[in-house]
C-alpha cells in the first residue's frame, strides 16, 4: 500500500461520509491527516470516521445549499483548528431532470445543483483565499467530472454545467495565486462504484456501464484517494492547474 506522511496536515474535506469523499477521508487519515469531516445529513457515518484513527479529526453539518452554512462551516472548521493546509472540495449532487419537464420544475432542478456543485464551491475557495494568503499558502483539490470534457446526457445539464465551473475555477485559482503559495488541482473522475452508482447498476445492469470503459472493473473511491493524498502532501504541487481523469479509460483527452 502506498504510503503518504500527511501528519501535521490539517485539511477541511467536504462530503466526506459517502461515497467518494468517504474514501478520501478514510486515506488521508490513515496517512495521518487531521480531517474536517463535513456531511449534511449521515452524522453517525461522520462520527465513525473521525473515531475510526487517532489523528484528532472532528465533524462539522453543514447544508451547502444554504449560503449561510457555508460560512458556519468555515468558521467552524478554522475556530477549531487554526491553520488549514488543504481544502478538497468533493461534496456534490447528481440530479436528474430532464428537458421533458415544465420548466418551473427543470430550473428547481438546475438551481439546487448549481447552489451545490458550484456557488459552495465559490464560496468556500474564496474563504479559503483569504485564510491560505494568511497562512502561507495551501492547497485546494477540486472533485470535477468526466462530463466536463465528454458531456452528458440531457438529463444532467445542470450536473455537467456545474462540474464545468468548476473546472475553470479551479485553473483560475492555479494561475492566478501560485505566487501566493497556493496550488489548486482537478481531479476528474468518471462513474464511480459508490451508492448512487449502485442504484444505476441495479437498474441498468453493471454490463451496461463496462463497456464505457477500458478496465475490466468499475473505479472505486479507494482508486481516487491516493492521488488526493498525494496532492495534499505537497509532491505534486509543480502539477498545480492540472486537471487529471480517473475513468478507467473510458473517455481520453
Amino acid at each position: 500500500m502506498i504510503k503518504l506522511d500527511l501528519k501535521g496536515k490539517n485539511i477541511l474535506l467536504t462530503g466526506a461520509s459517502k461515497g467518494i469523499g468517504m474514501g478520501i477521508a478514510d486515506f488521508v487519515m490513515e496517512m495521518g491527516a487531521t480531517l474536517a469531516i463535513h456531511y449534511n445529513s449521515h452524522r453517525s457515518t461522520a462520527q465513525e470516521l473521525a473515531e475510526k484513527y487517532d489523528t484528532g479529526s472532528r465533524i462539522f453539518q453543514a447544508d451547502l445549499e444554504k449560503e449561510s452554512d457555508v460560512f458556519r462551516l468555515f468558521e467552524e472548521v478554522t475556530a477549531e483548528f487554526g491553520k488549514i493546509d488543504a481544502i478538497i472540495l468533493n461534496a456534490g449532487v447528481f440530479l436528474k431532470h430532464s428537458t421533458s419537464l415544465s420548466t418551473e420544475e427543470w430550473l428547481k432542478t438546475w438551481r439546487k445543483t448549481i447552489d451545490i456543485n458550484l456557488n459552495s464551491v465559490g464560496l468556500l475557495t474564496k474563504l479559503g483565499i483569504d485564510h491560505f494568503k494568511e497562512n502561507d499558502g495551501g492547497r485546494f483539490i477540486y472533485i470535477g467530472s468526466r462530463a466536463v470534457f465528454r458531456g452528458e446526457t440531457e438529463e444532467y445539464l445542470a450536473y455537467a454545467a456545474s462540474k464545468g465551473g468548476l473546472t475553470s475555477l479551479a485553473r483560475s485559482v492555479a494561475r492566478s495565486f501560485g505566487k501566493d503559495n497556493i496550488k489548486s488541482f482537478v481531479v476528474s473522475p468518471g462513474f464511480t462504484r459508490t451508492a448512487m452508482a449502485e442504484q444505476f447498476i441495479d437498474q441498468y445492469g453493471e454490463e451496461r456501464v463496462l463497456k464505457e470503459i477500458a478496465l475490466n472493473e468499475l473505479t472505486r473511491p479507494k482508486d481516487l484517494a491516493p492521488l488526493i493524498g498525494l496532492m495534499c502532501s505537497g509532491l505534486m504541487d509543480h502539477a498545480t492547474g492540472a486537471t487529471i481523469d480517473v475513468n478507467a479509460g473510458s473517455h481520453i483527452r
